[in-house]
């Protein structure tokens, strides 16, 4: 049973298989559309570095693209950012940037900051940043191989090289933050905006 109460579809603006799975566990019907949006272009021309920022400008941008073409659909955006100080990560081009980027994370604590946006008609009608903190135990280059060959090619889906809910947690030493912040998509902010709205029926 579907807890969505509006007339209108909810729309998500991911085929990200990690927020789909969040919204369905919520009880939430959705329909998921791709947000068909330059994420690096857009990043370049705002000039922006701090990694919060980023995240935010990327999901109110997929918000608004996908809202553009569903009038009357409130439409999820969403986006995520992995900083090592002041160092951004992007999604690894292959099983090469996979191991540098495992090789720099090791045995630090790096942040993810998953940020959710909501549009209506196009304007952002909700907008959050959650933060989490993730400490990578430090690895051999035996233990990044035997990983990055159990991984496969789904290493390069995800910023960092990995995917908490699957065999990236055999990386981790401590987590400090919710799971939801995590696999990208800050869910409690985001159902909270949806009951003050009476778009859910809980």
């Amino acid at each position: 049973m579907s807890l969505w109460l509006d007339k209108f579809p909810l729309i998500l603006a991911s085929q990200s298989s990690a927020r789909k799975m969040l919204l369905a566990n919520a009880g939430l019907e959705f329909r998921a559309v791709t947000a068909d949006i330059d994420e690096r272009g857009v990043q370049a021309a705002s000039q922006l570095s701090n990694p919060r920022e980023i995240a935010l400008l990327l999901a109110r941008e997929k918000a608004k693209a996908v809202s553009a073409h569903h009038p009357g659909s409130h439409v999820i955006g969403a986006d995520q950012t992995l900083a090592l100080g002041k160092r951004l990560f992007n999604k690894p081009a292959g099983r090469a940037q996979a191991l540098a980027q495992l090789r720099d994370l090791a045995g630090t604590s790096h942040e993810l900051n998953s940020a959710v946006a909501v549009a209506h008609d196009g304007k952002i009608v909700f907008e959050d940043v959650s933060i989490a903190r993730m400490t990578m135990r430090a690895m051999t280059e035996d233990e990044l191989a035997a990983y990055l060959d159990a991984a496969g090619d789904a290493v390069t889906t995800s910023v960092g090289a990995y995917q908490l809910e699957s065999l990236g947690i055999h990386l981790f030493e401590r987590i400090e933050g919710d799971h939801f912040t995590i696999l990208g998509l800050p869910l409690l902010p985001l159902l909270a905006f949806l009951r003050r709205e009476r778009l859910v029926a809980v």
